[in-house]
């Protein structure tokens, strides 16, 4: 297999290869891992019990992965990766803001993921942490560098092995001895319920920036249907799964989230081993697809004041460079530094839920998925360098938003009232969605009539 020779770049006819239904491998092998776990125990740690939980989980990641599912969609039809086709609504150095922020946000998950990867392996292997962080961030290195397809068939060896294990581990935690009341649907209470929707929400909308990353190289009369079904079906049912997992954990081991991995690994006794291996190719797994949308994203930012054609050497040095941050952050903060710059990520992330809505509205009902990608690589094409209608919509719903905010590096007043509820991702959904589309839709009914030609057909 050779290194992947595409990046930011539109993807031609006769390079597109694979089909729709190996999206559900991408997905569902993607959050088969135990930071999908830990945020299904984080709903009980918040005070809701077992069964509420589960409602909050399986609600919120149908709600979310809708979201998510959607920009999976867009690959196939446009060829291009998630955040270039951001550019059509931000402008080309518009889009730079919401890059900015994905690229924190990659940076955070990858720093995390790799240190909690490094912290299984090194309770296995007689080898300090910052070796253990090392190889785990060589390993993330080696499979980002080839890229696409070698990610694709890792994804589905690694999600039918991660089903079996599993699997088992779920029979074993439904053994256990639960709380009284664990089960019991009296005990509810809506603030803390609507909080947990939003947290596992989030979680799905996290995924927008990398979705069409992986579907883009698929032909272009895939389905839309089909990469949305495969999509949502993958990310959906792996996250339910590992979430109310997670929930169960924690519900008959209360210091549960003092040890995950370990605590995960002695449901399986003398084979403890096999749950230590498979949580560390679950690091692997997610750190690859971060550190991959890492890449993409930092190439995206940099291509407008850089005219450049990514060479393998180039791609081997971006990658290479945004491991070595990762790896510095890890070595650095192996305590609290990290688990408080990660807070501050999933803090930021709120920031990516407007991003969404407009580029979802932009694409399903505006422009119906007809855009010019040549023009997305020319600051003098029909996108422009800015586009003021959506950074004014983009930045007033984040103003409204913040407010609303319920996490662990801020709580907003606004949700401090609602009794720490949060509903700041429905506002980030919906304002935007007000502010962007009648005057976007007026702008580009005038660029149709002064052109005198459609604005919406796709270039190459």
């Amino acid at each position: 297999m050779k290194i992947e020779e595409r990046s930011i770049d539109w993807i031609p006819s006769e390079e597109r290869h694979g089909k729709a239904s190996s999206l559900f491998n991408i997905w569902f092998g993607g959050n088969m891992h135990i930071t999908t776990l830990v945020t299904g125990a984080l709903c009980v740690t918040f005070g809701l019990n077992l069964f509420w939980s589960v409602l909050a989980i399986i609600l919120g990641n149908l709600i979310g992965a809708v979201f998510m599912a959607l920009h999976s969609a867009q690959g196939p039809k446009l060829g291009i990766p998630q955040m270039i086709q951001s550019r059509a609504q931000f402008g080309i150095i518009g889009a730079i803001v919401p890059l900015i922020i994905v690229i924190f946000m990659y940076l955070g998950f990858f720093s995390s993921s790799s240190l909690l990867g490094a912290q299984t392996l090194s309770g296995v292997l007689p080898i300090n942490l910052t070796l253990s962080i090392l190889i785990m961030n060589i390993v993330a290195f080696l499979i980002t560098l080839y890229g696409h397809d070698l990610i694709h068939k890792i994804q589905k060896i690694l999600s039918l092995l991660f089903f079996i294990v599993y699997l088992i581990a779920t029979f074993i935690a439904c053994r256990l001895s639960l709380p009284a009341g664990a089960w019991n649907p009296a005990h509810f209470n809506l603030a803390i319920f609507v909080l947990c929707v939003a947290l596992v929400a989030t979680w799905q909308i996290s995924y927008a920036p990398y979705v069409a990353d992986y579907s883009r190289y698929l032909p272009e009369d895939t389905s839309t249907k089909s990469t949305f079904w495969y999509t949502y079906a993958g990310s959906a049912s792996a996250s339910i799964w590992m979430m109310t997992l997670g929930a169960i954990l924690i519900s008959a081991i209360p210091d549960f989230l003092a040890q995950t991995g370990p605590n995960v690994a002695r449901l399986f006794g003398s084979l403890a081993g096999l749950l230590y291996v498979i949580i560390i190719l679950g690091q692997l797994s997610i750190n690859s697809f971060n550190l991959y949308g890492a890449f993409m994203s930092t190439t995206t930012t940099l291509e407008p004041f850089y005219k450049m054609r990514v060479t393998p050497k180039m791609r081997a040095f971006f990658i290479a460079f945004i491991a070595c941050i990762g790896s510095v952050i890890d070595i650095v903060g192996q305590g609290s530094f990290v688990k408080l710059f990660v807070n501050f990520i999933l803090f930021v992330s709120y920031f990516l839920i407007p991003w969404t809505a407009i580029n979802l509205l932009d694409f399903y009902v505006l422009r119906f998925g007809k855009y010019s990608v040549k023009d997305m690589f020319d600051m003098n094409g029909q996108y422009g360098k800015v586009n003021w209608i959506t950074m004014v919509s983009y930045l007033v719903t984040v103003i409204v938003e913040i407010p609303f905010v319920n996490t662990s590096f801020y709580v907003g007043p606004a949700s401090k009232s609602l009794g720490e509820a949060d509903i700041a991702w429905v506002l980030g959904l919906v304002i935007p969605c007000l502010l962007y589309y009648f005057p976007m839709k007026q702008q580009l009914k005038a660029l149709h009539n002064q052109a005198g030609v459609s604005t919406y057909t796709i270039g190459e």
